[in-house]
């Protein structure tokens, strides 16, 4: 008798502690929420005990639940994509490039289509260690193309670095053999590398042999490159020194080489600019 009476008034109290303004008692006896009218309480058996009423999440209540967690999720993944932008060594005035901002003409299309195609069968690309090799005249988007293949990866959770083997070269000078190998080593672990200007490092044996070193480890590790020069195709296929042919060879292995040629867009926003500036200045 006083076991049940305890029993009674603990049931009592657990109730309202879960009891919110507006719940009520349904017609089966179990409390109801008041806004989406689902149950809060469902009855199990204790063994020995007999059935007992225990409190559950209404409807309402378990769509906030998971609402939270994937605002969680979300802000996760957003954390983990500044992380990983940060880690990708890419220049701040890449940061931004986007597919979306892709400025279109009739001379780029293809390169626009071809690099929105990479990124949607990355998948295979990865797996067959397919690369790109944008060559051409300075200015015409190679850079810029790169960068939003990077970016929309990076977004999609795909680890990227881009940067040069200029860049590469200052930051390695110096180096002791194990920061060497760490710092060659983490360029080689990401899915995808895109280096900046193939062909602008100084041509020493030194910064050669790195450059070909970074490209071959990329090749024997079975993951894609991306690169960009000003280079020609048939400067690069003529190449009759055998530190640049041996590179070049390793290039043309790996990645499908795309032409990007027209007007530099440097040139074309620079005479924008003056244009701009003289109307201000001399109205």
């Amino acid at each position: 008798m006083v076991s049940s009476i305890v029993e009674s008034v603990v049931a009592g109290l657990a109730k309202e502690s879960y009891m919110k303004d507006g719940d009520y008692i349904g017609d089966d006896g179990m409390l109801c929420c008041g806004k989406c009218h689902t149950r809060k309480e469902r009855e199990i058996d204790f063994l020995g005990m007999g059935k007992r009423k225990v409190a559950i999440m209404c409807k309402c209540e378990a769509d906030a639940l998971e609402a939270r967690k994937e605002r969680e999720r979300k802000e996760e993944e957003m954390h983990s994509i500044r992380r990983a932008r940060i880690s990708s060594m890419m220049d701040e005035t890449f940061q931004t490039a986007t597919f979306d901002n892709f400025r279109k003409n009739s001379g780029n299309e293809k390169h626009l289509s071809i690099a929105q195609n990479y990124c949607k069968e990355f998948k295979k690309m990865y797996e067959n260690n397919q690369g790109l090799l944008f060559y051409g005249t300075v200015g015409t988007g190679k850079s810029y193309t790169a960068a939003c293949i990077a970016n929309y990866l990076l977004e999609h959770s795909t680890s990227v670095v881009m940067t040069s083997f200029v860049r590469i070269l200052q930051e390695m000078q110096g180096f002791e053999r194990e920061r060497e190998e760490a710092f060659t080593n983490r360029l080689n672990s990401v899915r995808l590398l895109i280096i900046d200007d193939l062909g602008a490092e100084r041509s020493t044996d030194y910064a050669l042999e790195k450059v070909y070193g970074i490209i071959d480890n990329r090749y024997r590790a079975k993951k894609p490159l991306i690169l960009t020069t000003n280079l020609t195709l048939s400067q690069m296929q003529a190449a009759s020194d055998i530190r640049y042919e041996r590179i070049y060879d390793r290039v043309f292995e790996m990645c499908y080489p795309l032409e990007f040629k027209g007007i530099s867009w440097r040139k074309r926003e620079a005479a924008q600019r003056y244009e701009e500036t003289k109307r201000l200045l001399e109205g």
